[in-house]
């Protein structure tokens, strides 16, 4: 077993303008989360945000503090988000077992001295995602469903954009301290996400792209509303977004993301939204 980890810095947007798409993808787009045995994480300077992925074999796979965080144990001045995107598994906190099922989703308060991953099924393995911000305040442990989530539907199939957005980690069904987190689901026949597109002038927010069809793929769009960029990605990819930045994609078939953020307040609606003709 294995942490791999990396860090990330942060970026001007001018600077970003001048970046060609060898360079955009190698600071944004996070190419392996997933990784058979291993914990991956990245660890990014935009809100001290780290982003990652566990997938336990026939061995449990320990949260294993890194170096960055100068800390005894990784909870020990952070919150923890997950989500399992595969096959069933277990998390153990300090000794307490949560099951988790395909979409169920946990809160790991700061304090959380021991934090363990494991499968069910080595040939058919959980893969946990994982967010991660700083945290001031000791919250529990809170095991969450998709039957325990605040849906909204948005959008239409006339746009292109029909889905279901499922709030999990947020405020009214969990406390934390900055961290939030959700799953969006596309409608057949819906292929735009987060659109019409906005950006967050006081949070960062990461898109997490899974049950992307074989030989199908995502084009995620990004950077300042007139001046946009785009990265394409794969299954199981994720993508940082500064604050700047707007965060939209169109994919080749409908798919499911996972958002997460954090940053200066809990206000899921704290949003600047951009007008779609103002685009470039």
């Amino acid at each position: 077993m294995a942490t791999i980890y990396e860090e990330r810095y942060n970026y001007h947007p001018d600077d970003f303008k001048k970046y060609d798409t060898e360079r955009i993808r190698k600071e944004f787009l996070v190419k392996k989360v997933m990784d058979p045995g291993n914990i991956r994480l990245v660890y990014s300077i935009i809100e001290r945000y780290i982003v990652g992925g566990a997938v336990p074999l026939k061995e449990g796979l320990l949260l294993e503090t890194i170096d960055p965080l100068k800390a005894d144990y990784f909870c020990e001045r952070r919150e923890v988000g997950v989500i399992n995107v595969a096959g069933s598994g277990v998390i153990v906190v300090d000794g307490t077992e949560y099951k988790m099922d395909f979409k169920d989703a946990i809160y790991i308060g700061k304090g959380s001295k021991e934090v363990i991953f494991k499968s069910d099924d080595p040939a058919n393995p959980a893969h946990f995602y994982i967010n991660s911000a700083p945290a001031h305040k000791e919250y529990p442990v809170k095991h969450v469903t998709m039957a325990d989530a605040n849906v909204l539907h948005m959008g239409s199939l006339e746009t292109s954009n029909e889905r279901d957005i499922n709030q999990l980690l947020i405020s009214g069904v969990v406390e934390t301290c900055q961290l939030q987190m959700g799953m969006t689901e596309l409608k057949t026949g819906s292929v735009w996400n987060t659109m019409p597109p906005h950006r967050h002038s006081r949070r960062n927010e990461v898109y997490f792209y899974f049950d992307v069809p074989e030989n199908q793929a995502v084009c995620h769009f990004m950077g300042q509303p007139d001046e946009t960029r785009h990265i394409w990605m794969q299954n199981e990819q994720a993508v940082i977004s500064p604050n700047w930045s707007i965060h939209s994609a169109a994919g080749t078939s409908n798919y499911i993301f996972i958002w997460g953020m954090a940053g200066e307040n809990l206000d899921y609606t704290d949003m600047d939204a951009i007008d779609i003709k103002d685009l470039k």
